[in-house]
């Protein structure tokens, strides 16, 4: 039995606790008195919308969304690549937590590949859908999973399908559900910033951040993802008006959110603000409209706040929260980006108002370790840019060949993360609290990142990767 198995055990009693208490599906109300939850659910994707103010492209059917409910400018999700942070909002536990922090962990078979030795994360709490559907709720997904944990997906989902992007909720899929007479909880996954979209967006009219060098590889690339927010927007408008035109509308709350950001190398899998600050719209009935929230909030507080308006008890162990509930706060958030693919890293932040911490536990290696990007022309002609000596100072920190072993940025005055104030004594007090915050919270939360990954689960690794796996990590099970 492995250490995370072990773990996440610990919390089973609370969650067979919980579950007796719940009555069953059965005998639960069948009205529709309570409101349908519905997560759009997003791809590596920016908030590069009208609705937070960006000027390049518009996206009416988004920002009507936002008008009819809440739009939260600082949404964070716990992980900047898809399967942790999936696994951390489906769970409401962070993913360092549940032993599940670990991109594609615990998959026993993968893209038509079946392990010959794998790690498997039992967990010893309820996923969301299971609870909501203990609550009389019918449950469905359409897409993308990706959890890190052994799941069934017919204990999670009344009805479920491997197709991703928005199918017109043609009978028997999404909320044309037979069960008739009760709510929904769903998931309608979309490609987002995956996605392929028609060029629209003039390359040369773009803005690039100061981080990288205004070149025309980079330029494409963000050019690409407005072009992917466009048809993005785009599916966003058909979702909402096939609600309307099932008369599902008005008694649907709708959670609109992306898993983490674009795929340039310094915002998916990494924890700047590119990263893992995501676009987040809440709308529906019990939702303030046309409110704007500046306050913290994190990608796992969506779950406590699905059952929140399911009007189901929040579990005790979930560290999640219900951000529409009296006296909601967050002073802080913490990140965590541990082995992604094959690269095997620690990094861990803090977010408060103000500032960003943080802590590169393995300053050994460089941030462009070997990784899934290399051959990708964006990140080789970053790096051919390096080598010659053509990029300004903050450009070529990213390909520098070490890193510090901390960072520290004032948000509000340096938004892009581009001046480490770490040995700024004017900015000392703030960087001993964040290192505090960092602490704690490992301690608290059990950080299973401090612990190495198992034999089991490095060479499962090693066999999905094969030559590409050449961290010193794996030279003990090779």
């Amino acid at each position: 039995m492995t250490r995370s198995t072990l773990h996440t055990l610990l919390f089973a009693a609370l969650s067979c606790a919980h579950a007796a208490a719940q009555r069953p599906a059965d005998a639960m109300p069948t009205d529709k008195t309570r409101p349908n939850i519905l997560w759009i659910y997003v791809e590596d994707t920016n908030d590069w919308m009208s609705c937070y103010g960006d000027e390049v492209i518009e996206t009416p059917h988004i920002d009507a969304l936002a008008e009819h409910g809440t739009l939260f400018e600082r949404a964070y999700m716990p992980a900047g690549v898809c399967s942790p942070t999936r696994s951390a909002i489906i769970t409401g536990m962070h993913q360092t937590t549940i032993g599940a922090h670990n991109h594609y962990s615990s998959f026993q078979k993968w893209r038509g590949m079946t392990m010959d030795v794998w790690d498997p994360n039992y967990l010893g709490v309820r996923t969301i859908p299971e609870i909501m559907r203990m609550a009389g709720y019918d449950t469905f997904n359409e897409g993308k999973l990706h959890y890190n944990f052994v799941h069934d997906l017919d204990q999670l989902y009344d009805h479920h399908t491997s197709r991703m992007e928005f199918k017109d909720a043609e009978e028997g899929s999404c909320w044309n559900a037979p069960n008739v007479g009760r709510p929904f909880f769903g998931q309608i996954q979309l490609k987002g910033g995956k996605a392929r979209a028609k060029k629209r967006v003039e390359r040369d009219k773009v803005p690039v951040p100061p981080y990288y060098p205004d070149h025309a590889d980079i330029r494409e690339d963000i050019a690409n993802h407005y072009d992917t927010i466009l048809k993005l927007d785009a599916t966003v408008g058909r979702i909402v008006s096939a609600l309307k035109r099932d008369g599902l509308y008005e008694n649907t709350v709708i959670f609109f959110f992306s898993d983490h950001g674009m795929r340039l190398m310094r915002h998916k899998q990494f924890l700047y603000e590119g990263g893992i600050r995501v676009p987040f719209v809440l709308a529906g009935p019990g939702v303030p409209a046309g409110a704007v929230r500046d306050d913290i909030v994190s990608g796992i507080d969506i779950s406590a706040t699905t059952l929140g308006l399911g009007g189901v008890n929040i579990p005790s162990h979930m560290q999640g929260r219900d951000f529409l509930a009296p006296g909601y706060a967050r002073d802080h958030f913490v990140a965590a980006r541990d082995r992604c693919d094959y690269t095997i890293d620690r990094i861990r932040a803090v977010v408060t108002q103000r500032y960003k911490y943080i802590r590169n536990f393995m300053t050994d290696r460089p941030y462009l370790q070997p990784q899934y990007r290399d051959g990708r022309r964006p990140l080789e002609t970053y790096r051919k840019l390096f080598a010659k000596g053509k990029l300004n100072e903050v450009q070529a920190a990213f390909a520098a060949p070490h890193r510090p072993a901390e960072e520290l940025y004032d948000l509000d005055s340096d938004p892009h993360e581009t001046v480490n104030l770490v040995h700024d004594p004017l900015h000392a007090q703030a960087l001993g609290e964040m290192r505090t915050l960092l602490d704690r919270w490992i301690v608290d939360t059990d950080d299973q990142g401090r612990f190495p990954e198992s034999d089991e689960a490095l060479r499962a690794a090693l066999q999905r990767w094969g030559e590409k796996a050449v961290n010193k990590e794996y030279d003990r099970v090779r």
